[in-house]
C-alpha cells in the first residue's frame, strides 16, 4: 500500500507550502497511530513520486519531524517513526505536551499530593521566605501504559488555587491560574536507578537512568517550580539545538 493511501493525500486546495502540508499529514498519522513506532518510511524518491512533490519538499518535511523527535534517521537504513522519546531541551514543554505531540497517550499515577512549608533547600532554590506554603506533587508518568519517569514537583502555593486543580497536566493547571512558567533552567545528569525507583519504573536496580532537575520562572523573574524527574535511560533521549552565534 502506498503511503499516501495510508495517511491521505496532500490537500490540493491548501495555500500552505507543500512541505508543511506533507509534514502535517505525517504528524497527524503518527499522533493517530496510523504510523506506529519503528514503522519505516519509503525512500525520499518514492515519497516524492507518491505525493507528486519534489524530493527537496520531502526532505524538508522529514527534517522538521526529525527535529521534533517524531522521526529518526539511521545511516544506511532509512527513516523510521521514533520508538524512543526525544525531549528537546530548547523548548519549555511539560511531559503531557511532549507525549501528545508524539502521538503517545500520557497518564499519571499519583504517589502523593500534599501541602506543606518550604524546606531550607527549597527556600534557597525558589527564593521564598521560610515557612512559605508550597504544594508537592509526586507521580509516575506513563506513555501508552508504560512507565517513563518518576517526578517530584514543588510549586509555590500562590501559583495554584488548590491541590485538587492538578489532574493530568501540572502546567495546564498553572496556566489556568495565570502562573505557568515561561522560562526554565534545567540540569541533566546520568544516575543509576535506585531500588525504590526501579520498582516504580519496571526496570532493574542500578540500570542506567537520567535525572532532570528543572527550575521554572514566571515572566516577572520569580521562581515558581522545582521539579526532579528520574527517567528510564532506555526510553528517553534529550536533544538540544546548538547555533553558532557568529
Amino acid at each position: 500500500m502506498l503511503l499516501s493511501e495510508r495517511i491521505g493525500p496532500i490537500e490540493s486546495a491548501s495555500s500552505a507550502p507543500l512541505y508543511l502540508q506533507l509534514q502535517k499529514a505525517l504528524r497527524e498519522a503518527i499522533q493517530h497511530k496510523v504510523l506506529t513506532p519503528e514503522d519505516a518510511l519509503p525512500p525520499e524518491r518514492d515519497m516524492a513520486e507518491d505525493f507528486n512533490v519534489s524530493r527537496i519538499t520531502v526532505r524538508k518535511a522529514l527534517e522538521g519531524l526529525v527535529h521534533e523527535g517524531l522521526l529518526t534517521r539511521r545511516q544506511g537504513a532509512g527513516t523510521f517513526v521514533a520508538a524512543r522519546v526525544e525531549k528537546n531541551f530548547s523548548k519549555l514543554t511539560c511531559f503531557t505536551e511532549d507525549m501528545i505531540s508524539r502521538g503517545r497517550s500520557p497518564h499519571s499515577e499519583w504517589l502523593a499530593r500534599m501541602e506543606g512549608a518550604v524546606t531550607p533547600e527549597e527556600s534557597l532554590t525558589l527564593g521564598l521566605s521560610p515557612s512559605t506554603p508550597v504544594y508537592r506533587f509526586h507521580r509516575i508518568r506513563y506513555a501508552d501504559g508504560a512507565p517513563m519517569a518518576v517526578e517530584y514537583s514543588t510549586i509555590a502555593a500562590f501559583a495554584l488555587p488548590s491541590l485538587d486543580v492538578v489532574d493530568h497536566s501540572l502546567y495546564e493547571a498553572m496556566a489556568s491560574a495565570g502562573y505557568k512558567p515561561v522560562r526554565a533552567l534545567q540540569r541533566l545528569r546520568a544516575v543509576l536507578i535506585t531500588p525504590q525507583h526501579a520498582g516504580l519504573l519496571g526496570v532493574k536496580a542500578k540500570d542506567a537512568g537520567l535525572l532532570v532537575e528543572r527550575r521554572g520562572f514566571l515572566k516577572d523573574g520569580r521562581a515558581v517550580e522545582v521539579t526532579q524527574s528520574y527517567y528510564r535511560g532506555d526510553t528517553y533521549d534529550f536533544v538540544a539545538e546548538l547555533n553558532d552565534p557568529a
